[in-house]
């Protein structure tokens, strides 16, 4: 196959303006320091436990009582052992879900776990074991609450406010604080106090990021692992509406399956054609947020659907390397431990994730692309058997890249094109499986010089 390289981002841009002031406003849209702690650490996952696992419930009835949570016993170092295999880097606890009931010793409530048979704080000793075994520690607090009848009231707000105030000074540093917008169809309408909620984390944990009803994180629009061909970062500010959000979250428990079979709401979030036509632009990246088993609480009859090692491979290669993060659910059962399969199944995905990057064949940092490097051709010494290339962009300048082909040379001396895509952004993992004596990265298509923190190609 003859190619010319001489068509790319130098040359004509795919017809696209290479700078002008449209393309300036869009680079000049970076991402905080926060996000940019939180896409060198992509992958973590999602702790659902509580009430539900007790009662084997995806949702709360608004009924329960504190002896209701039978639950005696967890092994939180077991927890944190089983997400440590798989890869991820942290958890987030769902300290309290819908159901009302928290899991931490609070001063402002009863319907907590100091007043069941369980021994301890389970906040405490998920926060401790994860300090132990060097991993992040996060909170989910669920904004609606089926149990207090303060809610939808003022009064409710000041509770939410007070149960924020102890998961955000108890526990030590946290990495992310995860809102949602679920609600059931039948609960009273009530406005949350957003802006307190976000101006109280911003002050108590200012390293920690604020997720899908938040600033920080953009849920990317399904609970089924998928994300876009194009996942932009830089996107029209109103996707930050709370509200938006919120309309578009689980409105009755039967919501979960069919959240995971739909595509994304707006396929396109963030090219030139969306973002000329909004005058005020941020820095949102997607998060994908899926359980390892069809539910997000345990349950017995689940465990068939636990998603086998190659599924969530996928998950993670279209996520991670799409430029998104992967929040997985793990679901500890009633007996207070993650299920052998769920251990078994992330176990075996940490094993596939460190395959991608163990054996390096060629790793370089490019830095700004300029004028005489359209494309990038990279020479091996000998013929190689590549399986994955993984390429970042310096996000601290921006998203940039808009287009982009990768073609290997094979043995003969030709060129073969392997891979056609969009975005790179903070990561792309794209896998290879071919045999050839080196890659030329050639960008088409670009807002301004690409800017490329690293390429890398592995055996």
């Amino acid at each position: 196959m003859s190619v010319d390289f001489t068509k790319n981002w130098t040359t004509d841009n795919n017809g696209f303006p290479l700078l002008d002031s449209e393309v300036e406003r869009y680079i000049s849209v970076v991402p905080s320091e926060n996000q940019v702690r939180n896409a060198k650490k992509p992958f973590y996952c999602f702790i659902h436990f509580g009430m539900n696992t007790a009662t084997a419930r995806e949702w709360g009835k608004g009924t329960e009582t504190v002896k209701d949570f039978t639950i005696k016993t967890i092994d939180a170092p077991q927890w944190v052992s089983a997400v440590k295999a798989s890869g991820a880097t942290g958890i987030i606890l769902t300290c309290k879900h819908h159901d009302g009931f928290c899991l931490w010793e609070s001063e402002y409530t009863d319907f907590c776990v100091k007043n069941t048979d369980f021994q301890g704080d389970i906040v405490k000793m998920v926060s401790d074991a994860c300090r132990k075994q060097g991993l992040d520690f996060g909170v989910y607090l669920s904004p609606w609450d089926m149990h207090d009848k303060r809610y939808g009231t003022d009064a409710y707000n000041d509770y939410f406010c007070n149960q924020l105030t102890e998961l955000l000074t108890n526990y030590g540093e946290i990495f992310e604080v995860w809102f949602d917008g679920a609600k059931g169809s039948n609960a009273v309408e009530f406005e949350y106090d957003w802006d307190r909620y976000y101006e109280m984390i911003r002050r108590l944990q200012p390293k920690a990021n604020i997720a899908i009803c938040g600033p920080d994180i953009r849920w990317v629009g399904n609970e089924g692992g998928k994300s876009r061909k194009s996942e932009y970062s830089v996107v029209p500010a109103s996707l930050c509406d709370t509200e938006k959000t919120m309309k578009e979250s689980q409105q009755d428990e039967s919501q979960a399956a069919s959240l995971q079979k739909y595509s994304s709401t707006d396929e396109d979030l963030g090219s030139r054609t969306i973002l000329s036509k909004n005058p005020k632009l941020c820095w949102y990246p997607a998060e994908v947020d899926v359980s390892i088993r069809k539910g997000w609480f345990y349950s017995k009859n689940e465990n068939i659907t636990v998603k086998s090692p190659k599924k969530l491979f996928k998950i993670y290669l279209t996520s991670v390397g799409n430029n998104c993060t992967l929040l997985l659910n793990i679901p500890p059962t009633d007996k207070g431990v993650i299920h052998n399969k769920d251990v078994k199944a992330l176990k075996k995905l940490g094993k596939m994730i460190r395959s991608v990057t163990e054996k390096p064949v060629a790793e370089y940092r490019p830095g700004e692309l300029t004028k005489d490097s359209g494309y990038l051709e990279y020479q091996f010494n000998g013929v190689k058997r590549l399986k994955f290339a993984v390429i970042e962009e310096d996000i601290t300048r921006s998203q940039r890249v808009e287009a982009f082909d990768l073609y290997v040379k094979k043995p003969d001396g030709s060129y073969k094109n392997v891979y056609s895509g969009t975005v790179i952004g903070s990561k792309k993992i794209i896998p290879m499986h071919v045999k050839c004596t080196g890659v030329c990265l050639v960008i088409s298509q670009s807002r301004s010089n690409p800017v490329i923190q690293s390429i890398g190609f592995y055996e």
